[in-house]
This record gives structure tokens, C-alpha cells and sequence, in this order.
């Protein structure tokens, strides 16, 4: 199984959640939210070569972090993976708005002139601005858009653009989740959690809750579980060696 956003280091304890995705054999992307954060976070993967650690600056910091642009620069050559970047036009952050944009730009232009990354993009309130951006610079790298929730009018666009989309247990548990997975080519889905910011019951998600995705997902598409592990799968391959 894949978790393909995860905030491995924003765990209690980090360290044993690592070792129990080694135990279990998961894949995990661990996004960051701050430069900063990444040289930590990383060393969760010393003993685990099937965590990946993503290079990022949260839209939500990005006003109060916009002077690590200059450690996100000398980290990029270092990573094959850039997340969690975006931006957030919901009503707690729209004031930083301006700061966002800056700092997005920042970044797709980094990651486009560094050869193109893999990119794990929040969108939340934020889409139509998010694909402006990704439009104009089609060579920053692969955009998966993580937990889109916006209109079907602007994840066509994103389609069109060649956006992948990250899908989450909320997703496949809510209508408004269900019908945009219904309009994603199945080729464009990978599975994640956004733990433990996610969860049930006041219990976060753990990144082996991914399974839940899964369950979600073959039952969405009418498709048996092991079937849809295995496209999930293959399109994690297909993104990670794109033809």
C-alpha cells in the first residue's frame, strides 16, 4: 500500500510511526510544511528506503515563513519530491493571500528551472488560482493535487493540464468526494491519508489507514479490492517513471 501524503513528522512520535510503516511494508510520502522541517523529517527515512521525504512550504506558513525560500532553494537539488506547497483562499487565510501567491510562484519557478519535481499541491478555496499557476509552468513538474475538493468545472481544467489527484478516506466516504472521484480517470489516482490531520472519532488516521481508501475506492468503481490495489499501484509506478 502507498500513502502519498502523509505529515510523518507531525506525529506524537514520529519515529515509531516510521518503524511501524517499515514493519508493514507501506510506501509513504512524508510532506513538510516548512524547509525547515524537511532536514528532520528526512532522517525518519534513514532506515527506510520506502519513505520518501517531500520538501515543502505550507500555504498556511507561507506569510510567516517566506524567508526560508532561500533554504528551499539549497535543499531542491536534494530531493526528488516537493510538497506540501499550494494555496488556501479559505476565509482563516485569505488575508495572506498576496504572501501565498508569491511563494507559490516562488516555487513552481524553482522546481521548473531545477528540471520538474513531483509535487503534492493544497488547493483548498484556492483551485482556479492553483491550475492558473500550474498552467504557467508546465515543466515545474507532476501536480497532484491532494484532497480537491472544488467545483467539476476546474478539475476538468486540472485534468486538461495533467494534474494526478491524491484521494483520502473523507473523500471516498463523502458525496461531494465521491462524485469528483467519479470524474478522475482512474489512471490519475494515487491514495493517501493526510494523517493525523485526518481521522475518526477524535482517533487520527495512521498512514496504514490508507487501506480505507482502497476499500473506498472498489467500492466507487464497482471494481474488486484487489483489483484496485493493484491500479493504484501501477499508477504510482506509471507517476514515479512517467513513459
Amino acid at each position: 500500500m502507498i500513502d502519498f501524503h502523509c505529515h510523518l513528522d507531525l506525529f506524537p512520535d514520529p519515529k515509531s510511526i516510521a518503524e511501524e510503516c517499515g514493519a508493514r511494508d507501506l510506501y509513504v510520502l512524508a510532506v513538510t510544511t516548512t524547509p525547515s522541517a524537511w532536514v528532520k523529517s528526512n532522517q525518519l527515512s534513514t532506515n527506510n528506503k520506502r519513505i520518501k521525504t517531500a520538501l515543502g512550504l505550507h500555504p498556511q506558513l507561507a506569510f510567516e515563513r517566506e524567508e526560508e525560500l532561500s533554504l528551499f532553494d539549497n535543499l531542491l537539488p536534494k530531493v526528488r519530491y516537493v510538497g506540501e506547497i499550494g494555496l488556501d483562499g479559505s476565509r482563516d487565510f485569505i488575508k495572506t493571500w498576496d504572501a501565498q501567491i508569491r511563494v507559490f510562484y516562488h516555487i513552481l519557478n524553482s522546481c521548473q528551472n531545477s528540471g520538474g519535481k513531483i509535487l503534492s499541491i493544497h488547493s483548498r478555496k484556492a483551485e482556479k488560482k492553483v491550475i492558473d499557476l500550474l498552467y504557467n509552468f508546465p515543466k515545474a513538474g507532476i501536480p497532484i493535487l491532494h484532497w480537491y475538493s472544488g467545483s467539476l468545472a476546474e478539475l476538468k481544467r486540472a485534468i486538461d493540464i495533467g494534474c494526478w489527484f491524491s484521494i483520502n478516506p473523507a473523500m471516498v466516504k463523502s458525496k461531494s468526494g465521491t462524485r469528483i472521484i467519479q470524474e478522475i480517470p482512474k489512471s490519475k489516482i494515487v491514495s493517501e491519508t493526510d494523517s493525523p490531520f485526518t481521522g475518526e472519532y477524535d482517533n487520527p488516521y495512521k498512514p496504514w489507514d490508507v487501506e480505507l481508501v482502497y476499500i473506498g475506492l472498489s467500492k466507487i468503481w464497482g471494481m474488486p479490492l484487489n483489483d484496485t490495489k493493484k491500479l493504484i499501484w501501477n499508477n504510482c509506478k506509471n507517476l514515479l517513471n512517467p513513459k
